[in-house]
């Protein structure tokens, strides 16, 4: 019987080939790693040719309105004097009479079509007369407004020309992350075509609106800059650039575009329709706390909680005051911002399914969008005044409450419907002062139950205690508005 023998320098040279190995893969390994870090920290050599790219579908735009006369007052003269006639001359000279003169002022666009759509903010065009368009190689043309969207200051722009237009797309502003590289382009202060560059500083910034979604960035933009395109590296729009924050009128380094994904939505309508439009739950609302979440006994702090439903598509499936909206056409609601922009952005007459939360359970509703703007446009009913009747009046939870009185209800412009408990006096000292309750706000609703009486308000602060709760939510109406306010409970 043959035994297979093996010799010691055999078995060193065995080892020898793992060793080698072993230090190959980890060789390979660190370059993969330097080389992930290096892409990762990589920044271009030079942005020539993104700017050469898509510089020719950035535009100059010129504006002109015709305004009145604003000449000042001359010297008063007496109607027959010899200086009469002089001191007309002279006015006639200086301000040319009282005829209307015209105005200029200067912005940016993009073209983001061959056949001549373009893209700029609706301030750069508001008010004007004639819009002139200058192309990146000095070719001009007249204008036409297709429509505007105020709300989130767009203008959407048509040309005619008998040659395709170079022009740029709309890339996903979502996918922009805090510290990518971006490209502003546009007409800085009269001084022609320009290219600034610079980093995504932060993403969505709300400034006033509603719809509002901004991407900040340190990206050079002035005044003249309105309207032109923010570019990522793959030479896509991802945002209009809007407004600068600024002391002096310069640019600091903190300027904002409209987020390409609400832009994008606007024009598609305003193309299609020449106007926006956006859908309409018909509710008003404000964000969860977490005194709200506790006095009304839900887990977490997120969630639209709604104030007043007045009559509207949310009236007729059933939404009530103090209901909390917790999702939205399947979408969870994290606050107030998200559900509004959730709701703008869906079709109007589309049938959506809302979950609320409603006395410690969640139900589903099915609710049929209405169109805002016919919603916006619709006009206030006027309220009538009534007569006196003494009041009655306590002072609870460092408030001076007292009961709606006909004076107070003319006082207060209330409606013959308005029921509830008027504050007259509010203690400086007092939680409710701290939470911006005053003289002349109106409490509707306690425990999310009305409330008409001093006794009515009473009973429900009884009833929390029994019930464990920390606090009472309150509803206070404001010169119409209504919010909730949590009060710690005695």
């Amino acid at each position: 019987m043959k035994v297979a023998t093996v010799s010691i320098p055999q078995i060193n040279e065995q080892k020898n080939v793992a060793m080698l190995r072993a230090l190959w893969f980890s060789m390979l390994a660190m370059v993969l790693v330097i080389g992930q870090s290096m892409a990762a920290n990589a920044r271009p050599d030079s942005f020539a040719d993104l700017a050469e790219d898509i510089s020719t579908s950035v535009v100059n735009i010129t504006t002109t309105t015709v305004v009145a006369s604003r000449s000042e007052p001359g010297p008063i003269v007496p109607e027959g004097s010899p200086f009469e006639d002089f001191f007309r001359d002279f006015r006639d000279r200086n301000n040319q009479g009282d005829r209307p003169r015209r105005t200029s002022a200067l912005g940016s666009g993009f073209v983001i079509s061959e056949d001549g759509f373009i893209v700029t903010n609706n301030h750069v065009i508001e008010g004007a007369d004639e819009i002139i368009i200058e192309f990146f190689g000095g070719e001009e043309l007249a204008a036409t407004l297709v429509g505007t969207d105020p709300t989130v200051d767009i203008a959407l722009l048509k040309v005619e020309i008998d040659k395709p237009l170079d022009f740029v797309s709309f890339g996903d502003s979502d996918l922009s992350r805090v510290g990518d590289w971006v490209v502003a382009m546009g007409n800085p202060l009269g001084q022609g075509f320009s290219v600034s560059a610079g980093i995504v500083s932060a993403r969505n910034r709300a400034l006033s609106g509603s719809y509002d979604d901004y991407i900040q960035t340190d990206a050079a933009i002035n005044r003249g800059n309105s309207g032109g395109p923010l570019f990522n590296m793959d030479g896509e729009v991802i945002g209009v650039n809007t407004a600068i924050l600024s002391p002096n009128g310069g640019s600091i380094g903190i300027g904002f575009s409209m987020a390409s994904n609400v832009v994008s939505r606007v024009v598609d309508q305003l193309k299609e329709f020449g106007e926006t439009r956006r859908g309409w739950l018909g509710v008003r609302i404000q964000d969860v706390t977490d005194d709200v979440a506790e006095a009304i006994g839900l887990e977490q702090t997120a969630g639209a909680l709604v104030t007043d439903v007045p009559d509207g598509p949310a009236k007729d499936a059933g939404v009530l005051s103090g209901d909390v909206i917790m999702s939205f056409d399947g979408v969870d609601v994290a606050d107030t911002r998200g559900l509004v922009r959730q709701v703008g952005n869906a079709e109007v007459g589309k049938a959506v399914r809302v979950v609320v939360f409603r006395e410690g359970k969640t139900q589903t509703l099915k609710i049929t969008l209405g169109r805002r703007e016919e919603a916006e446009a619709a006009a206030p009913a006027t309220t009538p005044e009534g007569e006196a009747k003494p009041p009655v009046e306590k002072d609870i939870l460092g408030l001076t409450l007292s009961e709606v009185t006909d004076e107070l209800r003319g006082q207060l412009e209330l409606g013959d419907n308005v029921s509830g408990l008027v504050v007259r006096d509010v203690d400086e000292t007092s939680e409710a002062y701290e939470k911006g309750l005053r003289a002349g706000d109106l409490l509707t609703e306690a425990g999310q139950q009305k409330i008409t009486k001093i006794t009515d308000l009473e009973a429900r602060i009884v009833d929390a205690q029994d019930a464990g709760r920390k606090s009472i939510l309150l509803l206070v109406r404001r010169a119409g508005e209504p919010r909730f306010v949590a009060l710690t409970l005695p």
